[in-house]
This record gives structure tokens, sequence and C-alpha cells, in this order.
């Protein structure tokens, strides 16, 4: 990512905390970096020069973090500006409250560069959230599925070979070990981006010493934070106080005692273990936030066709019983049969609703397939005449090539008619723009079952690597990019593929869904 020509703001209201997180951006490739003290200064900032990403700390005079979240969301100018939440907070309610409120993410402290990085380019490239309501359930649910915190590692740093591999025996095992025999090289490990969680750094080392190395460890923005136990010969008062001075945490005396070390690091890696989980279940929460949000939006971008098709006949069909002048398309069918598609319309939209709850529950791997052997052949005939009554006056034909002999399919009816569903009407939305304006669905009798869709016009260039992404659109007013994402997430979820292929000598299309085929009885 280039950061040289993204415009950072850093709110905190301890200076030296907003001078490292600036200087670590900066460390990043960030050339334009502003800073604010409080909530109130950084929304004055924010309504005076374009920004392209808030970094705030949470607790704050005059205006925290959580008021500029909801003030920044409020402002239509603003509302576009992804923000990433810095906090220690450890209480839950407040954290559905930052998320509800449409936090980007969550960082908590202290924090590694790397996953500072990591945080930036995910608030940066994805949607921002709007402000909504978390669900207590969802929280709670994503709180005791989040994933296992990795394993803390522990560096050792000592220039004496035996009591590198004393020490490294004693955890090895425990946490993930890694070892230094000199200052320079523990300090190129801890600055790197992947540094330890906890140093045990000895002392009387030749060249550069333990207090040097820590001195340079606190000045290094990627390693500031690096919590340090002297392991050290040295008993003085001095020595502990100079310790102390550059940010060490404990000492342990040489000769070491084997059981006291082990305590030491244990009692201070529980700590690290619990901010590690707290980072792991706010990240759990975000996304559990994100899925329902994405999950929402697939809900109201599938049900429009259904019900937009119902409105359609039913105006129809109320100007023939009334007598009114009824269009070409309107006496094609009797009253009687355009009755029967505004049920099967409305058939739709409520499958439409109960898919919502199965899309969250695949996204989040809860998801339990129910497989049953369903009719394709019925089911792509029953697509096509209620796509083609919506798309009707489009001047799109639909043919459909799907003998009853082809077999059926092992799966779940609903979510077929989903994937479907999308495909023609997207294949329809399409073809409308091109000069033959033709889609052609075919059932093949293979193992496993194939379907193909076919339509006149090209995918462009620019979406096709992206077709199946989520949010991937291109060209087409009020296109949300979920529709063929959500087809190929129903087709995984059954075991199932989907494919696209695109013809630009023919200017066409090709869809290929393959499902998994039903036995056939005995």
């Amino acid at each position: 990512m280039n950061y040289e020509k993204l415009n950072f703001l850093v709110v905190d209201d301890v200076p030296a905390m907003c001078q490292i997180t600036a200087n670590q951006l900066r460390a990043l490739g960030a050339l334009d970096v502003h800073t604010a003290g409080n909530g109130a200064d950084a929304l004055r900032l924010l309504q005076s020069r374009p920004i392209d990403l808030v970094l705030s700390d949470w607790n704050m005079p005059l205006m925290d973090g959580l008021a500029l979240l909801r003030h920044i969301r409020a402002d239509a100018r603003l509302a576009h500006i992804p923000m990433v939440m810095v906090t220690a907070d450890a209480d839950r309610e407040r954290i559905a409250q930052a998320i509800g409120s449409g936090v980007s993410d969550l960082l908590v402290k202290p924090y590694t560069r790397q996953r500072l990085e990591d945080k930036i380019a995910g608030a940066l490239s994805r949607r921002v959230r709007a402000p909504g309501t978390a669900p207590p359930e969802a929280a709670r649910q994503a709180a005791g599925t989040a994933a296992a915190a990795p394993q803390p590692t522990l560096l050792v740093v000592d220039d004496t070979p035996e009591n590198l591999r004393l020490i490294a025996d004693l955890f090895e095992g425990q946490y993930r070990v890694r070892v230094a025999h000199n200052g320079p090289k523990a300090l190129a490990m801890c600055t790197s981006d992947n540094p330890p969680d906890l140093v045990l750094l000895d002392v009387m080392m030749p060249g550069m010493d333990g207090f040097e190395v820590a001195q340079r460890l606190r000045e290094h923005p990627a390693s500031a934070h690096i919590p340090i136990i002297f392991v050290t010969a040295l008993t003085d008062e001095a020595a502990r106080r100079r310790g102390l001075t550059l940010g060490a945490v404990d000492f342990v005396s040489k000769p070491v005692d084997p059981d006291i070390l082990q305590l030491r690091v244990h009692n201070f890696m529980r700590y690290i273990a619990v901010h590690l989980q707290r980072q792991a279940e706010y990240d759990a929460l975000l996304e559990t936030a994100r899925l329902r949000e994405d999950v929402e939006r697939m809900l109201r971008h599938d049900i429009k066709g259904p019900l937009a098709g119902v409105l359609g006949m039913a105006q129809q069909l109320a100007q023939q019983l009334d007598g009114a002048p009824a269009s070409a398309s309107a006496s094609a069918a009797s009253p009687a049969h355009q009755a029967q598609l505004i049920a099967a319309t409305a058939q739709q939209a409520l499958d439409t609703v109960r898919l919502s709850a199965d899309l969250f529950m695949i996204e989040t791997g809860t998801f339990q397939l129910v497989a049953e052997p369903v009719d394709l052949s019925a089911l792509l005939h029953k697509v096509a005449h209620a796509t083609g009554a919506a798309c009707a006056g489009s001047g799109v034909s639909i043919a459909v090539d799907a003998p009853a002999s082809a077999g059926h399919a092992h799966a779940d009816g609903t979510l077929c008619q989903a994937i479907f569903h999308n495909l023609v009407k997207n294949a329809c939305e399409a073809a409308a723009a091109a000069p033959d304006g033709q889609v052609r669905i075919t059932l093949h009798d293979a193992m496993p079952l194939t379907v193909t869709v076919e339509n006149s016009g090209a995918v462009p260039p620019a979406i096709r690597e992206r077709f199946f992404e989520r949010y991937a659109s291109y060209g087409k007013t009020g296109g949300s990019g979920i529709g063929t994402y959500s087809a190929r997430l129903l087709a995984k979820a059954q075991g199932g593929s989907i494919a696209m292929a695109t013809d630009d000598a023919h200017n066409r299309t090709t869809l290929t869904v393959a499902l998994p085929r039903a036995a056939i009885p005995l």
C-alpha cells in the first residue's frame, strides 16, 4: 500500500503516544500525518482539510474517541473516512457501542507496527461501516467463538551459549522461544515485523550491553512497547534503578534459579496472553458485525427483484380485472395464470428472507447442509419464467434447454433457487445492453450436474479478475456487487462450484455451475 499519498490523523491526549504513533506511520512511508489532542480538536481539523484515515485513542478529555466516531459518521462530508479505534478497554459493552457506531477496526494497546499496518490496510480496503445496532447475541457468539490467540514469543538474549541453551530449554514447548547471542541481533529481531512479546535480557555483554540494548529498544517506535526482564549478576541498587528507568518490568539474578525464572516469566506471560486474546475477541466481534451487515445487504439485494415482479404483475392483474386497457404482455396470460405467477414470485421473496439466516451461518462456518434431490429442470424453467416476467419490456429473450431426464442435484432447493435467480437476473441485465439480447440456460446431463447460463455481452476486463469477489461491480447504477459473490458462496456450501468464461470475439459470457448429482434410486 502506498502511504505517501495518504493523509492521516492521529488523535491522542498523551503527546508522547501521539508522537510514537505518528512516527510509526512515517516508518510505514506516510508523509502527511496530522495530530490532535482530543476529539474536539480532531473534528475541527477534519472539517478544514482532507483526511484519508483517523487513528484515535478512546479515553480523552473534551470529546473521547467514541464521541468523535459518532460525529464523523453523522456528518455526510466525513462519513466516508475510515476510523481505527485504539484502546486498552476490556469492557465488551463499550466495544459493542463502538462497533454499533461504525468503527472500521479496533487496535488493542500495546501493539506492534505490523499489527498497526494490518489494521490500517484493512480499514482502507474495506467499505466504511455505517452506524447500526450491535446485537448483544452476536457479541456473545463472537466472544465465545473467537479464534485462539497466537502463542506468545519469548526472546532470550545472552552472550554465553550455555545460558542460552539453559533458558531456552526451560520454556521450550510453552512459548515460541527465539535466541540472540548479542545486542545488535536482539535489536534487529525486536524491530522486525515479527517482534517478541517479552525479552529476557542479559546485562553484561561485550560490545553492546543490556542497558544500551534496552535504551535503543525504547527509542525505536516498533519496539518501544516490548517488556524486558533483565537477567544479571549485578545486584547493586544503582544498576537496578537504571534498569527500571529503561522500562524493565523485573530483574532475575544470576546464577539463575530455574523455578524462580519460570514463575516470573509465567506471571508476566499471563498478562500478555490476556492482551492477545482480547485483540482476537475484538476482531471476532467486529468480523461478526461485518458479516451480519453483508448478509443484510445481500438480502436487500436479492429481495428487490422478486418484490418488483410481484408489484408489476399485481398492477397488470388489477388493470385486467377492472376492465382497464391491458398491454400486449398482460393480455398474453389469463388473470388466473398471472395470479399463479404472483404467488410463485411471493414465495420466492419469502425464500429469500429465509436465506438470510443460512448466509450468515455459511459466512461464519456454522452452516449444516440438509441435502435432498432437487429437480433442476423444473427449477430452471421456474426461474426463467419468473425472471422473464420481471424483465418484460427489456427486449431480452430467455431460452431454456433443461430436459427432465438429466437427473436431480443432491442439494438444497432454496439455495439453488437463489443461485440461479441471481445468475439469470444478472445475465438478463447484461444482455439488455447487448445488440442481440439473448440468455440461454442449459442443463447438462453430466457428473456432476452442470448448468450453464450464457448471455450476450462480455464481462468488462476491469472486473473479470474480481467477478466473484464481494462488492465487485462495474458500470451498473446502484449495483452492489454481491449477486455473483453470494451465488458462489451458496454453490460452495452445497459442495459445488461456479466459474465464469468470457468470449470477446463473440461478445458472450458463460457462467458454469456444477452441483453434486443425487444418487439414482435402485
